[in-house]
């Protein structure tokens, strides 16, 4: 059964960043030790109340989609055993399944997005501008339609409680330099392409996702921390999908849906999520991940 872990405890171990989801810690100047929690994050905020066995789902999720696109871009696994690692009388069973051992990289500070339909924040802006990061679409696109060719929108990486802002290329390339920006776009693009193609053939639309990506000390890219998971990217049931409608997702779009609704202005502290909310969100992530790669974790 799953496991539910809201925040780790890891007594020797040298907590380096707790994020809105994982935590990661230092087992050595080459390697880290990343737990997937089961926090929950919308709007940038993290909200009190976990989903139980997300951080599993998460990862059991990333895991997958790095294997399955290692002949496209390296990724930042190591392959290595947890076990190895744990203090002594840590209980393995609550950090098998969603803890990774990874290589220590130098995160690039941007969050590379990849769209294939306008939705969220990019149906926003153009709906505002009629363009998306500096990148002009065409007139009359509807929401949730399907764009010519797959964008790549890079947005600012924020801290815990701050919120990332879409940027354009050019931002980009100012940021990490023109050679690092290409790079970045190109994989990122590359591997949407292909997990979307892949996707489609199991009945599911990847709407949007985004990356992250970090370089070695010989400058080589790898693409880190999580892929193509319900946390960081829209997916959306191919035989429900209609133009001009927010289609129903496998994602946190229905915990979003539900902030919606109520009186709050998106800042911390987040408001409590009803029970119902909470298990409905835990059977999208669990089924994403079934249709997807094949793994059930109940």
């Amino acid at each position: 059964m799953p496991t539910t872990l809201s925040e780790s405890h890891l007594p020797g171990l040298n907590l380096i960043h707790r994020g809105k989801v994982r935590d990661v810690y230092a087992l050595s100047p080459q390697e880290l030790l990343i737990v997937a929690s089961d926090r929950l994050s919308a709007f940038d905020v993290v909200l009190p109340d976990p989903i139980p066995g997300k951080g599993e789902m998460l990862c059991q999720m990333s895991n997958f989609w790095f294997a399955q696109t290692a002949h496209l871009v390296p990724n930042h696994l190591t392959g290595k055993d947890i076990a190895g690692v744990l203090p002594a009388g840590t209980d393995l069973a609550t950090y098998a399944r969603r803890s990774v051992i990874t290589r220590r990289l130098k995160p690039v500070p941007v969050e590379a997005i990849a769209r294939g339909y306008l939705i969220g924040s990019g149906w926003k802006d153009y709906q505002a501008s009629g363009s998306l990061c500096g990148i002009r679409l065409p007139a009359g696109l509807r929401q949730a339609e399907q764009l010519p060719e797959p964008i790549f929108t890079p947005s600012t990486k924020a801290a815990v409680g701050d919120h990332d802002e879409n940027i354009s290329f050019d931002s980009l390339v100012a940021k990490v330099g023109a050679d690092l920006a290409e790079q970045v776009r190109e994989a990122t693009l590359r591997i949407y392409r292909w997990a979307a193609a892949f996707a489609a053939e199991r009945g599911i639309l990847i709407a949007d996702t985004k990356f992250e990506f970090g370089t070695d000390e010989d400058g080589k890219l790898y693409i880190m921390d999580e892929m193509l998971t319900p946390d960081s990217s829209r997916f959306w049931p191919a035989d429900e999908y209609r133009v001009g409608i927010s289609p129903p997702s496998y994602d946190k779009q229905f915990v979003r849906d539900y902030l919606e609704t109520l009186d709050w202005n998106k800042t911390a502290p987040g408001p409590r999520v009803p029970a119902e909310v909470i298990a409905a969100t835990a059977a999208k992530y669990a089924e994403a991940l079934k249709r997807l790669a094949g793994i059930d974790l109940a």
